[in-house]
């Protein structure tokens, strides 16, 4: 039997058909060997992040099982963001598709590209209000939870759920 992980990864579009971005993203996903996608939150409408002038973003974030390493789950979504044609040119600039792994079980990666659980989440509404609503005692780092970042998170109003 091959063991399997439970990981959380954020996914956001601020181009195009944004939903429609996000729906292939996770059906994309949950076609790759290896990776099974357990739940999917809401939609969120949030501002952007960053010094680039853009559109407002639509985020969710999903849970995962995965017999992939936390490397190879890394580079499985840096595939399916080219595949669905996103172009990494403008830091923090406007995308067809933002994937980033956000937890690997209770696991710290420190690597090129790759830092886990991602470093930044504990400050993001735009990440702690959709992974809260779907695993809210995840291990975000610094022995907090989802739940209790958010409790102290900033920026929460800025983040509105969507009904479509």
């Amino acid at each position: 039997m091959t063991l399997t992980t439970r990981a959380a990864l954020g996914l956001g579009s601020n181009m195009g058909d944004t939903k429609a971005n996000l729906d292939a993203a996770v059906e994309s996903l949950n076609a790759s060997q290896g990776i099974s996608v357990t739940a999917r939150s809401s939609d969120y409408r949030t501002p952007p992040w960053g010094p680039v002038p853009q559109d407002d973003y639509r985020n969710i974030c999903i849970t995962v099982e995965t017999t992939l390493s936390p490397r190879a789950l890394l580079e499985r979504c840096l595939e399916v963001e080219r595949e669905l044609g996103r172009i990494r040119d403008i830091r923090w600039g406007p995308r067809i598709i933002d994937i980033d792994v956000l937890i690997y079980g209770t696991e710290t990666v420190d690597e090129d590209n790759l830092t886990v659980p991602h470093p930044r989440m504990g400050e993001r509404a735009f990440v702690l209000i959709p992974l809260a609503e779907i695993w809210p005692d995840a291990p975000i780092g610094g022995g907090q939870t989802a739940a209790e970042a958010l409790e102290t998170c900033p920026d929460q109003d800025g983040v509105e759920k969507l009904a479509d």
